[in-house]
C-alpha cells in the first residue's frame, strides 16, 4: 500500500490535471473520501439523526478546492457545459456540503436538481440523457447524477428524489447492461448507446463509473433512516446490479489470479489485445472494497482479486511524481496507445481505491 506521502502526491496531481467538470467533481469526491471520511456516505454515521453533516469544517480541502468550480450565479447547472447534462452534476455532493455554511451553494444544487428532473432531455421515457446535443446514455452517467440525487434526497428529506435516483440507475441498467446469462460477459455494461457516439464495448473505466456510482447510491440508501432496514426495493436492486457487474469483470479477467491491470476494454474480441489500464482497474477495485464493507457476506469472495488488483495499481504509481500510468486517455477512449503523462480521472481513481482499501482494512470501527 502506498504511503500517506505518496498518495498525497497522487491527489495533488489529480487536482492539477483536472480541466473538465466531471474531473473537478471526481477529484473533490476523492479528496473527501481521503481526508474527510466522516463527511462521506461510506462513513458508519453518515447521516446522524437522518440528516447530512451540518458542521462542515471550513478547512476541508476537498470543498476549498471545488468551490471555485461551482457556479452560484443563478445558472441552471453547477458548472458550465455546452454539451453535457450529467457531468456538471458530479459537483453536486460538494455543493450540498458547501451549502451547509453558504446557502448560495445549496441553492445552486437545488437548481441543478430541478433542471435534471424537469428539463433535461430524456433517452426513451425515463433515462435522463447524458448529453444535451444528442440523446444518449453513457455508463459514466451513473457516477455523476444518481449519487447526487440520492445525497440531495437526504439533505432535503425527500423520498421522491431518492426514488428518482434509483429509477435512473434502473433505467440505465435496462439500456446498457448485458443481461444474457449464457455468456461470461453477463453483468458487464456497454459504454454508450445512442446515434452519435455509440460504443457497445465494455470499457473498463465505464464499468468502473457504474460500479462506483451504484455503490455510492447504495451506501446512501443503507445509511439513511428513511430507507435503511425498511425493505426499500432499491437496496436489493442495486446490490444485484453491482454483484452482476463485478462477477462479469472477474469472470472475464484473463489475469484474475495475477497482479496485473485490467485491459482498457473488458472481454474484447479484437485481434489486437488492449493495454492494461490503471484507471478502470483502480475504480473497479475501489468499488469492491466499498462493497465488502457494505455487504461482506456476498462480496468477500472478491477479496483476493481486489488485493491483487490494488497491488498492480500501486506498482504503477511513480513514487516521486505521484503520476499513475499507463492509463487510457479518457477523451480518446478507443485509442490504442496508453497515456503515460497522467490522466486526472486515473489519479482520482487511485485515491478512491486507496481510501476504500484503508477504510476496509484499517478503520473498521470508525467508518
Amino acid at each position: 500500500m502506498l504511503t500517506d506521502e505518496v498518495i498525497a502526491k497522487v491527489a495533488t496531481r489529480a487536482k492539477e490535471l483536472a480541466a473538465h467538470s466531471w474531473e473537478f467533481g471526481t477529484a473533490a469526491e476523492a479528496l473527501l473520501e481521503l481526508e474527510n471520511p466522516e463527511l462521506s456516505v461510506f462513513h458508519k454515521h453518515a447521516f446522524s439523526h437522518g440528516k447530512i453533516a451540518s458542521e462542515v469544517d471550513n478547512r476541508c480541502q476537498s470543498l476549498k478546492y471545488v468551490a471555485q468550480h461551482i457556479q452560484i450565479d443563478g445558472s441552471k447547472t453547477l458548472c458550465a457545459d455546452d454539451t453535457g447534462v450529467a457531468d456538471p452534476a458530479s459537483l453536486g455532493v460538494s455543493a450540498i456540503l458547501l451549502g451547509q455554511r453558504h446557502p448560495e451553494y445549496l441553492a445552486a444544487a437545488q437548481r441543478q436538481v430541478r433542471y435534471l428532473l424537469e428539463e433535461a432531455p430524456r433517452y426513451g421515457e425515463t433515462a435522463i440523457s447524458h448529453r444535451k446535443d444528442v440523446e444518449e446514455v453513457w455508463a459514466d452517467f451513473i457516477y455523476m447524477i444518481p449519487p447526487f440525487l440520492a445525497f440531495y434526497a437526504v439533505a432535503v428529506d425527500d423520498i421522491n428524489v431518492m426514488e428518482a435516483a434509483v429509477a435512473q440507475c434502473e433505467a440505465y441498467y435496462k439500456e446498457l447492461a448485458q443481461k444474457d446469462e449464457s455468456g461470461p460477459d453477463h453483468g458487464l455494461w456497454h459504454h454508450i448507446a445512442g446515434p452519435k457516439h455509440d460504443d457497445p464495448g465494455y470499457w473498463s473505466t465505464g464499468n468502473g463509473w457504474v460500479a462506483a456510482g451504484l455503490t455510492r447510491v447504495l451506501a446512501t440508501l443503507m445509511s439513511w433512516e428513511s430507507t435503511r432496514g425498511s425493505g426499500f426495493e432499491g437496496v436489493v436492486s442495486l446490490k444485484r446490479m453491482i454483484r452482476d457487474l463485478i462477477d462479469g469483470v472477474v469472470t472475464t479477467d484473463l489475469h484474475r489470479h495475477e497482479e496485473e491491470l485490467l485491459p482498457n476494454y473488458l472481454y474484447a474480441k479484437d485481434d489486437e489485445p488492449w493495454f492494461g489500464d490503471v484507471a478502470g482497474t483502480a475504480l473497479l477495485t475501489s468499488a469492491v472494497y466499498r462493497m465488502m464493507r457494505l455487504d461482506y457476506e456476498h462480496f468477500r469472495r472478491y477479496r483476493q482479486w481486489a488485493d491483487r488488483k490494488s497491488k498492480a495499481v500501486f506498482s504503477c504509481v511513480d513514487l516521486e511524481s505521484g503520476i499513475a500510468r499507463p492509463t487510457v486517455d479518457s477523451l480518446k477512449h478507443a485509442q490504442r496507445e496508453p497515456l503515460m503523462t497522467g490522466n486526472p480521472e486515473a489519479q482520482s481513481f487511485v485515491v478512491l481505491m486507496w481510501a476504500a482499501m484503508r477504510d476496509f482494512y484499517f478503520t473498521q470501527e470508525e467508518c
